[in-house]
C-alpha cells in the first residue's frame, strides 16, 4: 500500500504526516532553499571535483534540481559531481514519476533517475549520468548507520527531512555532528527549517549558522557554514595499474569514469589469465550469516550486473541461474536468505525439486534457490567494453617501489618502465610478488567445455554449468596452492563426475562428445574475502577475487578509485575494513601472538 496521498496540493507521506513539496512552487523552493542556500551554482567555478550529500531523498526532485543546474553551469567537461543521498523509507518508481511529472523541464533528468531508481533492496544503490559526468549513490537506510558508513567529504548538505516536529530522528544531535565531521572546508549546509533545536546542534556540530530569508509562505531558511576554503582534494596525474584481467580493466574503467587516464601493463595480454574463459557465471556469494560478508557480496553483485548490462550489453548470454541444495541445512538457509532485505523483492526464491527440474530442463531430487537477476556472460566482451580502447603495454612488471618522484615499476631484468604518482596492482596470485605484505594463495581451476547446448538455467552446487557461445561450460576444479595452469584430463572426468551427480542425462550427453578444457589460476586470501584498498600511500591492490572476479572487481575497483581521488566511497566504512589489505597484518600478528602464547620457550 502507498505511504503517499495525493489529495492535497501536493505528495504528502502518510507515515510523517508532511508534504515533500507543493506542486505549484516546488521545484522553485528546492532552487532557492537548497542550490541557492548552498551558494550554487557559484561554488562549482574552477572546480574538478564537486560533492553534496543530502538527508532525504524523497521524490528525488532537490538531486534533479542540482542535475539541471550542473548541466547548465559545469565548469568545464572533465568535471565530476558526486551526490550522496540517504532514505530510509523510498517511495516506488511509479510514485516518483507522478510526482516528478509535475516539472516537465527536468522531464529527461527525471527518466535518467527513474530508470536506475532503487527496486527494494536496502543498502547503497549507484545511479550514474555518465553525460553529465555525475554519479549518486543512494542510499537505502537510516540515517544514523549510513552517515556512519560514509567515507566522503562534502562540499555541501541538503538537509531535507520531514520537518523536526515529525521526524526528529534526522536532526538529532549526533547526526548534525556528523554532517560536520563528514564536511569539507568551505562546505554549506542548508536547509528549510529555523528550529532552535537545529540551529543548535549545527552551531555545536562546529557550523556558523545564519538564517536567510524564506521561500514562500516560510519566512525564514538556514545556512550553515563550515569554517576554511574550498578546494579540490589532491588527485594523482599518473596512475599505472598492473594485470590485464577483469580487476585491472575494472580499475582502467574506473579511474577513467573519475577523469583520470591509466596505463596498463601485463606480460600476456588482455585476459589471459583466470578472466578469460569462454563464459562466465556472475552470481553473489550467498550468506546465510546476512552480515557484512553477504552485504558486501548482494551490493557488488548489484553493480556488476549494472554495468555489464550497461557498458557490455553484447556480452549476455544468459540471464537467471540456481543454487542447488547441497545438504540438509541448505532448505532453512535458502529461506532466510530469500527473505532478507538485503535482495530485492523476488529477486532471489526458493523452489522446489519440481520447479527445479523445470528449470533445468533436467529431472533433479533437490531443492533450490534461484536468482532472477544472475547473468551469464562472455567475459572478453566485458573486458573490451570496461577498457574502452586502452590496449596494455606487454611489459611483465618485475617490482615496484618508491621513489622521491613517485612510485617507480621496474620490469623482470630490472629495467625502468616507468614512475607514476599512483600504482594499482591488480596481478592475480603474481600480486604476492610485487605486494609481499599481501599473503595471497594460488588455487588452480580448470573448466571443462562441450558444443552440446544447455537446455535450461545457470545451475550451481559446488560445481556449476552455464551456456556459452558455442555450447556449454562445466566445472571447476578448485586445488588449493597449485599454480599450474597446463590442462588435465583427469580434472576433465572429475567435472564430468560432479555434473552427473546433478544431471546424469546431460553429463553422459556431453561426456559421449569432444571435450575442450583452459585451466587458469586465480588468487585467494585465507578468510575468502577480496582484497582491496592502500597498500601504503599512493600503493593499491585489487586481488583475491578467487571465483568471482566479474561479481566482485567492477564495485571494489570503483572504491578503490574514489578514494584515490577524494571522492565519496560507494563502499561503507565497515565493508571497506572487510576488504582492506590491512586487515591480512593485523590478522597475521593475532596468529603469531597465539602461536609464541603456546610456545613452551
Amino acid at each position: 500500500m502507498s505511504e503517499l496521498d495525493w489529495t492535497g496540493a501536493g505528495p504528502r507521506s502518510t507515515r510523517f504526516d508532511d508534504v515533500y513539496f507543493q506542486l505549484e512552487d516546488g521545484l522553485a523552493e528546492s532552487r532557492a532553499v537548497f542550490l541557492a542556500g548552498a551558494d550554487l551554482p557559484g561554488r562549482f567555478a574552477g572546480r574538478r571535483r564537486f560533492c553534496v550529500g543530502e538527508l532525504g531523498f524523497g521524490t528525488g526532485l532537490n538531486i534533479l534540481a542540482l542535475l539541471d543546474l550542473w548541466r547548465r553551469f559545469r565548469p568545464f567537461p572533465e568535471a565530476r559531481l558526486h551526490m550522496v543521498s540517504i532514505e530510509a523509507y523510498p517511495i516506488t518508481a511509479d510514485e516518483a514519476a507522478r510526482a516528478l511529472s509535475a516539472f516537465p523541464e527536468l522531464t529527461e533528468l527525471a527518466a535518467d533517475l527513474l530508470e536506475g531508481w532503487p527496486d527494494g533492496r536496502r543498502g547503497a544503490h549507484r545511479i550514474d549520468f555518465p553525460a553529465l559526468g555525475a554519479s549518486l549513490d543512494l542510499i537505502i537506510s537510516q540515517v544514523e548507520p549510513a552517515l556512519d558508513g560514509l567515507e566522503a567529504r562534502m562540499d555541501a548538505w541538503f538537509l531535507d527531512g520531514f520537518a523536526p516536529s515529525k521526524n526528529p530522528d534526522m536532526w538529532s544531535e549526533r547526526v548534525l555532528s556528523r554532517i560536520g565531521a563528514l564536511s569539507a572546508p568551505g562546505c554549506i549546509a542548508a536547509t528549510f527549517t529555523v528550529a532552535g533545536d537545529v540551529r543548535r546542534r549545527l552551531t555545536a556540530a562546529g557550523f556558523e549558522v545564519s538564517r536567510q530569508s524564506g521561500f514562500g509562505r516560510k519566512r525564514q531558511r538556514l545556512e550553515a557554514r563550515w569554517p576554511g576554503h574550498a578546494c579540490d582534494p589532491p588527485s594523482p596525474s599518473t596512475v599505472a595499474v598492473v594485470g590485464a584481467g577483469v580487476a585491472g580493466a575494472s580499475l582502467v574503467r574506473a579511474l577513467r569514469e573519475q577523469g583520470v587516464g591509466a596505463t596498463l601493463f601485463d606480460a600476456s595480454g588482455v585476459g589471459a589469465g583466470a578472466s578469460g574463459n569462454p563464459s562466465a557465471l556472475i552470481t553473489p556469494r550467498l550468506d546465510a550469516g546476512l552480515g557484512r560478508g553477504a552485504r558486501l557480496h548482494v551490493q557488488a553483485f548489484a553493480r556488476a550486473i549494472q554495468l555489464i548490462r550497461t557498458e557490455a550489453p553484447a556480452s549476455l548470454v544468459a540471464r537467471g541461474a540456481v543454487q542447488l541444495e547441497a545438504g540438509p541445512r541448505d532448505a532453512s538457509r535458502f529461506e532466510r536468505i530469500s527473505q532478507w532485505d538485503g535482495f530485492a523483492p523476488g529477486a532471489v526464491q526458493t523452489l522446489t525439486p519440481e520447479a527445479v527440474s523445470q528449470r533445468l530442463k533436467s529431472q533433479v531430487s533437490v531443492g533450490a534457490l534461484r536468482m532472477r537477476d544472475a547473468l551469464v556472460a562472455e567475459p572478453m566482451s566485458i573486458l573490451t567494453a570496461f577498457l574502452d580502447g586502452e590496449a596494455p603495454q606487454r611489459a611483465r612488471v618485475g617490482g615496484v617501489s618508491p621513489s622521491a618522484e613517485g612510485w617507480r615499476l621496474t620490469d623482470a631484468d630490472g629495467a625502468e618502465l616507468g614512475v607514476y604518482d599512483a600504482v594499482c596492482i591488480a596481478a592475480g596470485p603474481a600480486a604476492t610478488a610485487l605486494v609481499p605484505s599481501v599473503p595471497l594463495r594460488p588455487v588452480r581451476g580448470q573448466v571443462t567445455m562441450s558444443a552440446e547446448r544447455l537446455a535450461g538455467e545457470a545451475a550451481s552446487w559446488g560445481g556449476y554449468v552455464i551456456a556459452a557461445r558455442k555450447g556449454l561450460l562445466f566445472g571447476a576444479t578448485h586445488q588449493r596452492y597449485d599454480a599450474d595452469p597446463a590442462p588435465r584430463h583427469e580434472d576433465d572426468a572429475a567435472n564430468l563426475a560432479s555434473l552427473a551427480t546433478v544431471s546424469p542425462d546431460l553429463a553422459a550427453r556431453v561426456g559421449a562428445g569432444r571435450l575442450t578444457h583452459r585451466a587458469s589460476v586465480r588468487a585467494a586470501v585465507a578468510d575468502n574475502q577480496p582484497v582491496a584498498g592502500q597498500v601504503s600511500p599512493g600503493l593499491y591492490i585489487l586481488s583475491g577475487l578467487g571465483g568471482r572476479g566479474y561479481t566482485l572487481a567492477p564495485l571494489l575497483a570503483e572504491n578503490i578509485a574514489a578514494e584515490l581521488v577524494g571522492a565519496p566511497q560507494p563502499l561503507a566504512a565497515d565493508l571497506a575494513r572487510l576488504v582492506h589489505p590491512a586487515r591480512l597484518a593485523a590478522r597475521e600478528q593475532m596468529t603469531s601472538t597465539r602461536s609464541g602464547d603456546a610456545d613452551p620457550s
